[in-house]
């Protein structure tokens, strides 16, 4: 009977592939379970199929609150009276209170169960993302600080929700980042759909945050309805409106509120982007084949052009930004700030364009092989890499749009013309050659770490007297001075500490002689391929920093030219360049990234 109860018990229809065998230590394994493959006859599969399961309701939850969210927004847009700015934002606390609720119950007691943690990995949450995210959380924490500080100066025309908000970021904006630092790499084992959707609800939130803060241009119409009712006082016209006193501390805010605005999108971004590799990491097991041995780390070896052009293109950007931010930060900027500032533009993109071209030429002509194995974090990367660029491309086009429709013949409108489509063809040219980079095996480095060594150790076969023997001797020789003969003796003590600092400048010069040897012989001995590779991938490093740091601290000519703003209007293009500007941003940041593993694995 048992037998024929047995049989009578079919596996279901996603169980019928293969069923894999159990592993040896099942003890420490927590298999995923979902009520609609309980009947899955295979542990694995059905593990698979709940995981699969997990993943699709969790982004179903994300999907649903990203919309819901969206829709308060856009009626904020189109309809004041109805939505208010206010009830966006009580909303948005609610998320974030929820949030901030799921991530206190993993910190102490999701991640602390048994067998909760038992793979890590290796390449999420990379150092350079960790620390952009505690920067830009940083630079976010001090923005809403002056929020709450230009909002309790004006509390007589503002309402408490104006305080409470950036309170509730704050904390916010703190577990988060103290989250992300320590726990990025996990590859939870335990409660997966509750950490599933722990992990969506937050993106999404964070993902609320970012579009209202595109589309958010209070403080900006604020300060324009303050100079035109400046402009009305000195007209005779007395208004009541909300306005700053003249008081030094209220401008600080105001100011600075204006200049960390792009910090806190950018926060936003880099967050979801950790939490989505969290998400896809949820359940995973990591086999032993796809822990890497000895991860390849950075030295600096092989390079000598790529960091001279690199350094020149930095020194030269930190200039003109200096140049072209007295001049903004004072009345209206002069017409040659704009014309200089895009002329560094026009002369830089265009070689960081012919270098990723020549890099992906030497990729072709490499016969390494493809990295086949399965990475969430590379995956994730294509995927931002591509979705980050469309802001500075989508940008360029409006630009074009608006450049060819009115003057293109006029000097600032041609060289702002010639930068969007330079532009574009850059972030184009530059994904091509990161993505390819990417997905190529690293070059066998054993063999390179031996040689600078063995050039090290036969480069200078003559090494100074050491400074014990010199001790030694002068001890000697002092001990035979008698003790009438103190002059003489001071004179000996002279010489022999002349000889040490002798025999310490030429151990000195030997050590730099050494290592300039096994530098040049570790340069010499790369083939030319892998030296282009690195030279190539060092500048447009160098390159992607300084333009990275330019809109990032406050250069902002496509807002501030006033070409496309008077095209499109100033809402309009006010919410293009919050969308494009934040992406742009991002975009910069993660090729760094990108171009250093390219660098390291070359």
């Amino acid at each position: 009977m048992s037998d024929k109860r047995v049989s009578r018990q079919k596996p279901c229809h996603h169980c019928k592939s293969r069923s894999a065998s159990t592993p040896a230590d099942t003890s420490t394994i927590h298999y995923e379970k979902f009520w609609l493959y309980r009947h899955c006859s295979s542990v694995q599969q059905r593990d698979r199929q709940a995981q699969k399961a997990g993943q699709l309701f969790s982004g179903l939850l994300a999907m649903n609150v990203v919309f819901l969210g969206s829709a308060f927004i856009s009626s904020m847009i189109f309809n004041h009276v109805a939505i208010t700015l206010a009830d966006v934002w009580i909303l948005l606390s609610i998320l974030k209170v929820l949030c901030l609720c799921w991530i206190i119950y993993y910190l102490l007691g999701t991640s602390r169960q048994p067998h909760a943690v038992l793979y890590r990995d290796s390449h999420a949450g990379p150092i350079w993302i960790r620390g952009s995210v505690l920067l830009f959380g940083s630079f976010s924490i001090l923005l809403n600080v002056f929020q709450i500080g230009y909002s309790a100066i004006l509390i007589q025309c503002k309402s408490g929700v104006e305080i409470v908000f950036p309170t509730i970021e704050i904390l916010f904006i703190c577990t988060q980042a103290f989250f992300l630092w320590h726990h990025s790499k996990d590859c939870i084992q335990v409660q997966h759909n509750f950490t599933r959707c722990g992990l969506m609800l937050t993106i999404a939130t964070n993902l609320l945050l970012w579009l209202l803060a595109v589309t958010n241009d209070t403080i900006h119409m604020e300060i324009e309805s303050q100079l035109r009712e400046v402009e009305q006082r000195f007209a005779g016209n007395e208004t009541a409106s909300c306005t700053c006193p003249n008081t030094t501390i209220c401008k600080i805010f105001q100011k600075g509120y204006i200049l960390l605005y792009p910090f806190n999108t950018e926060f936003c971004l880099v967050c979801c982007s950790v939490l989505y590799v969290m998400w896809k990491n949820v359940g995973r097991r990591i086999s032993h084949h796809h822990v890497p041995h000895s991860k390849p780390k950075f030295k600096l070896q092989g390079v000598v052009f790529g960091p001279l052009l690199g350094a020149a293109a930095v020194i030269i950007g930190i200039c003109v930004f200096m140049m072209y931010q007295i001049q903004a930060t004072g009345s209206a900027p002069d017409r040659q700030v704009f014309v200089m500032y895009y002329s560094y533009y026009i002369a830089l993109l265009p070689l960081m364009s012919v270098g990723a071209v020549i890099g992906t030429i030497i990729h072709a002509l490499e016969k390494r092989e493809l990295d086949t194995l399965k990475n969430p974090t590379r995956s994730l990367d294509v995927i931002l890499l591509m979705g980050a660029a469309l802001g500075q491309i989508g940008m360029s086009y409006f630009s074009i749009v608006a450049l060819v429709a009115t003057d293109p013949r006029d000097l600032l409108n041609s060289l702002i013309l010639s930068y969007s489509v330079l532009l574009i063809f850059q972030n184009i040219t530059q994904n091509v050659f990161i993505i390819d980079g990417l997905h190529r095996q690293p070059s066998g480095a054993a063999a390179e770490a031996r040689h600078p060594e063995h050039a090290g150790q036969h480069a200078v076969p003559s090494e100074p007297p050491r400074e014990e023997d010199t001790m030694t001797s002068s001890q000697r020789r002092h001990t035979e001075v008698s003790p009438g003969k103190e002059e003489e003796m001071k004179e000996e003590q002279n010489h022999e500490a002349y000889n040490q600092r002798r025999v310490s400048m030429l151990e000195l010069g030997q050590e730099i002689r050494k290592a300039s040897l096994s530098y040049i012989h570790s340069y010499s001995h790369l083939s030319w391929k892998r030296r282009a590779l690195r030279e190539i991938s060092f500048f447009l490093v160098l390159c992607n920093i300084i333009l990275w740091v330019m809109p990032t601290f406050g250069a902002h000519p496509v807002f501030e030219n006033g070409l496309e703003k008077s095209f499109y209007g100033y809402s309009t293009w006010f919410a293009i360049v919050n969308f494009g500007l934040p992406l742009g941003v991002f975009y910069r940041m993660h090729s760094v990234g990108g171009l250093l593993e390219v660098y390291i694995t070359a």
